[in-house]
């Protein structure tokens, strides 16, 4: 097969992809993925200094992106956010909701308690999780389903088939984002047009600012947690970003064309482990 059709294949060229949380390490790796692909990234978030910092290098390597700050449940700034596209792009062919994680003060440990934790801390990691991928999906899914086409992938977590201890909420937002997934996919076919896609990409474990506390003591030791983990882990390593772009290059573009309601794991083999 030759480089033309490969690049082809999958090629995002002229598309504008719509990336949430994309100041984050997984997300902003993956908008550049899509940057170097051709497509016209706009980079979502909540953190101007971290969504910049993406655009920077993005712009380094003379692709086309720009940075929109945005709070993911505020539906007036999605809103707007989505007029300024269109008004700069005139149209959106992807969305990737990559805005999500989990807090300390909703994850169980030796000094508190899952009956301790507040329904408030709670319901911002559920919130922020599945209706911070729910709410974009209505914003810019509603500009997808207008022109027949388009593709959408979320990004949930290898937490979301089996949950995990310690992140009770984490795990029940990640589960609900696969669970709404198949649904979107399945609704779109039926009342828009089979060929916009929806699917997810759960990945396994992969070093961030938000987990890293969990996977590595002060003096960067692995901690008791982190190795348990890599002990499930048959590639014995946790992922890097990069690893995920594949699969989101793949869903993104044409090549996918047969591909909706499906889930990605990018996770080193850790959900076909079952421990013996």
């Amino acid at each position: 097969m030759s480089d033309t059709i490969l690049e082809k294949m999958f090629s995002l060229q002229g598309k504008t992809v719509v990336l949430t949380g994309a100041g984050g390490i997984l997300v902003g790796e993956m908008a550049m993925a899509a940057a170097l692909c051709g497509a016209n990234t706009v980079l979502l978030d909540i953190s101007k200094n971290s969504g910049r910092k993406v655009v920077k290098a993005i712009k380094d390597k003379n692709a086309e992106t720009i940075f929109l700050q945005c709070d993911v449940l505020n539906p007036k700034n999605l809103q707007d956010c989505c007029q300024k596209i269109l008004d700069k792009y005139g149209r959106i062919d992807c969305l990737v909701n990559g805005a999500g994680g989990n807090r300390i003060e909703a994850t169980t440990s030796e000094t508190l308690s899952f009956f301790d934790i507040s329904i408030k801390d709670l319901k911002q990691v559920l919130d922020l999780n599945f209706i911070g991928t729910m709410l974009p999906c209505q914003v810019f899914g509603k500009e997808i389903a207008k022109q027949k086409q388009g593709s959408i992938v979320n990004i949930s977590s290898i937490s979301g088939f089996r949950p995990l201890t310690c992140a009770s909420a984490y795990a029940a937002g990640k589960a609900a984002i696969i669970n709404f997934t198949k649904w979107l996919a399945v609704y779109i076919c039926h009342n828009y047009s089979p060929q916009i896609r929806v699917n997810t990409i759960a990945p396994g474990f992969f070093v961030t600012e938000q987990n890293r506390f969990l996977l590595y003591d002060n003096l960067g030791q692995l901690t008791q947690r982190g190795q348990t983990i890599l002990d499930k882990v048959p590639q014995k390593r946790f992922g890097m970003a990069s690893e995920l772009t594949g699969a989101l290059v793949w869903l993104l573009s044409e090549s996918s064309s047969f591909c909706t309601g499906a889930v990605i794991t990018v996770d080193g083999g850790f959900n076909a482990f079952s421990g013996v």
